[in-house]
């Protein structure tokens, strides 16, 4: 990967779109030995705020209730184009009905019987600080190109940019 040409706005840009699209990724909290799970995620466009459901049995949800937790939000487009690490603040947002009635759909509802009124339905609120995400724009006959290429060539094959964001 280089990172000659995107810009970190671009960058940014190209992550919000791709997940809105596909907006499924890796969530843990940021410390040894902990490990991510899959998680969807859902954007407040007014504040960059992501939006997590999940029980609130989970370890996940009672390890981001103690104050001050950072997390690590790891994302790959389903397309191979867009990837991401986010760092940021994760807390337990509880069972707010805006948010809930505004992101709920039949996906959700098959995990909570209860539906919008179930009990243990909690959110998760991330609050993204920073990142790094890396863009492919060629597809993948560019990428087999590019790599059948740099054996032939002896050269690190383009793969896309790299870029360091400030998402706060």
């Amino acid at each position: 990967m280089t990172d000659k040409n995107l810009t970190p706005a671009e960058a940014e840009d190209a992550f919000w779109k791709s997940l809105k699209s596909s907006n499924t990724g890796m969530l843990g909290l940021d410390r040894p030995g902990y490990h991510s799970q899959p998680m969807t995620a859902f954007r407040e466009a007014e504040t960059g705020t992501l939006w997590f459901f999940t029980r609130d049995d989970t370890d996940l949800a009672r390890d981001a209730a103690t104050p001050g937790q950072t997390a690590m939000f790891s994302y790959g487009s389903k397309d191979q184009k867009v990837w991401a690490c986010i760092h940021g603040a994760l807390s337990v947002h509880g069972h707010d009905r805006e948010i809930i009635d505004r992101y709920w759909n039949p996906v959700l509802s098959a995990w909570y019987p209860d539906g919008k009124d179930d009990p243990r339905l909690t959110l998760l609120r991330f609050d993204a600080d920073d990142g790094r995400v890396w863009v492919s724009d060629g597809g993948l006959m560019k990428f087999a190109f590019e790599i059948a290429k740099a054996n032939l060539t002896g050269k690190e094959p383009d793969a896309g940019d790299v870029v360091d964001v400030n998402l706060r």
